[in-house]
């Protein structure tokens, strides 16, 4: 096990054998949905399930299980009450009975017997199935210009005016939604970033807290995870894409060297940080002092994929050759160690899921990335290879993806389809388009979009990401064909501004900027790319 619980509960895995248990007690499962990272987490070990009197009651009237969400996936996204840790009480068939998310001593011994009597009053008639898993066939449409300018309404209309950041409550970076209004709202998005830059980074090690508590972005969650630091690094990178300012320059390099370093394992990038706010509000010699807050050095496919394609999206406008290396190097390791026939394992294990969608989409972002920054070579085939086992293996009858084969115990055999994974997936495979000159790619891209389309009046920023590349499939975005990578040309083409195109390097000695399939006049010179850029193609 790789839980810090030291508790006096005797936990079974995540399984169908727990379940299995369970129904031959006529008892209900708790689960506990924990991360490695996650300070309330052990916490509750330390308070709650380290109770003599609580871990007997457990032991006695339920099956307890435990479950690392970031190994696990699927049951994360079918069973997280909000926020980690989970305790969630099921049926032996996997159904809710009820959950919350951290429970202190006393509280637990009230929710302990307020379960049991429903228990023993209703059995698994008072169990139900979560709204995403019973309801699970989006409502379809048309990708339009409707889907984006929606979107431009929702950030204009979710912003915080004083505070900067969107909601009136704790505060989330939301790196896509940055990311997309950097594009279209720009006001709103450079102040996002000041905010997240003055509260969220850690200015003496590195990187980037999670969330904020209160709406002024105070009370930190300090732990760190590699993917929502690849998103901000990302983020800070386009900032400074558009606006030139050194400032977003040196916040994302800050992210890259703590990535780079605290993050590094050696031959990949490590899961996360755990969050010790007594460590993180030292001053900066008493830290010298202190050991670091434990690190997950658990290699993730998809976390792996993220990191890579934002260290590549910083070298493509700082000619940064460090971060190169460790995309590179990252790649390299997941494709050796996590990948065969395009079949993407989660992490480097025995019990490790496989061929699930983040995996393959984050990774086939990663891939699309590097083909592009540093060539195609060793880059486009892999992903090919990814992305059409993907296709075959998890697109449903709706056009949507699965988030993974539904199979497994408790709900894990009902299929889900996560709107935001399917947007990364779709802009990946739109990547590939280009990269590659196959149309089928742009068609099951535009497709997968299309499955959510007619919900999209009643989305939030949230899901920024999934409008952003309903715009690409919808416009076709601004396509680059350069000579080989390294070529002033090619690096020019990186510079545009504008982070939504695909740079296309080959074996060409001009470039040329294409918009809806119409190609502008060939440039031979940086100048001359950037002219073609701001005027599109010719006539």
């Amino acid at each position: 096990m790789t839980f810090r619980d030291g508790t006096l509960v005797d936990w079974r895995p995540w399984g169908q054998e727990a379940f299995d248990v369970a129904d031959r007690a006529g008892k209900p499962v708790l689960a506990c949905l924990t991360a490695p990272w996650c300070d309330w987490c052990e916490r509750m070990d330390e308070e709650t399930y380290s109770d003599p009197k609580l871990a007997a009651n457990i032991g006695e009237s339920f099956v307890p299980v435990r479950v690392d969400v970031d190994r696990n996936p699927r049951v994360r996204e079918r069973y997280n009450m909000g926020g980690f840790p989970t305790t969630v009480f099921l049926t032996p068939d996997g159904e809710v009975l009820t959950g919350a998310t951290y429970l202190a001593p006393d509280t637990m011994r009230g929710v302990l017997d307020s379960v049991r009597e429903s228990w023993n009053a209703k059995g698994t008639a008072a169990g139900s199935i979560p709204r995403n898993l019973s309801d699970s066939n989006p409502p379809s449409g048309e990708v339009t210009a409707d889907i984006e300018a929606h979107m431009v309404e929702q950030v204009a209309a979710s912003f915080d005016d004083e505070y900067g950041g969107w909601g009136s409550g704790g505060k989330f970076p939301l790196p896509r939604t940055i990311e997309f209004a950097l594009k279209r709202d720009r006001d709103r998005a450079t102040r996002t970033l000041e905010a997240v830059r003055t509260h969220l980074q850690d200015t003496y090690d590195g990187g980037f807290y999670r969330f904020a508590e209160s709406r002024n972005w105070g009370d930190p969650h300090r732990e760190k995870l590699a993917d929502e630091n690849a998103g901000l690094v990302r983020a800070f990178t386009t900032g400074y894409l558009y606006t030139g300012e050194d400032a977003y320059e040196n916040t994302a390099e800050r992210a890259v060297d703590y990535l780079t370093t605290n993050l590094w394992t050696g031959e990949a990038f490590a899961g996360s940080q755990a969050a010790d706010d007594d460590y993180y509000t030292m001053n900066p010699s008493d830290r010298e002092e202190a050991d670091p807050p434990h690190v997950d050095e658990t290699v993730f496919a998809d976390r792996n994929g993220m990191v890579a394609e934002a260290l590549l999206s910083f070298a493509a406008v700082t000619d940064h050759e460090g971060a190169t290396r460790y995309a590179e190097r990252a790649l390299e390791h997941v494709l050796d160690t996590l990948v065969a026939e395009g079949h993407v394992a989660h992490f480097d294990a025995e019990n490790s899921e496989m061929g699930l969608l983040a995996d393959h989409a984050r990774l086939l972002g990663g891939l699309t990335t590097a083909a592009q920054v540093t060539g195609p070579d060793g880059w486009l085939e892999p992903a090919r290879e990814i992305a059409d086992e993907a296709i075959a293996r998890l697109v449903a009858a709706d056009d949507s993806f699965l988030d993974g084969d539904p199979t497994g115990a408790g709900l894990l055999d009902r299929p889900l389809r996560p709107l935001e994974t399917n947007a990364e997936m779709a802009d990946a495979l739109i990547d590939l388009w280009a990269l590659a000159g196959e149309d089928r790619y742009m068609e099951t891209a535009t497709d997968a979009l299309a499955a959510f389309a007619g919900a999209y009046d009643r989305m939030g920023v949230e899901v920024a990401g999934y409008a952003a590349t309903c715009a690409r499939a919808h416009y076709d975005p601004l396509v680059v064909r350069t000579p080989p990578a390294g070529t002033d040309l090619h690096r020019a083409a990186l510079r545009i501004a504008d982070h939504e195109k695909v740079v296309v390097p080959g074996e060409r000695d001009d470039a040329v900027v294409v918009r809806s399939g119409e190609e502008s006049a060939p440039a031979e010179t940086p100048d001359e790319l950037l002219e073609r850029a701001a005027d599109g193609p010719a006539p």
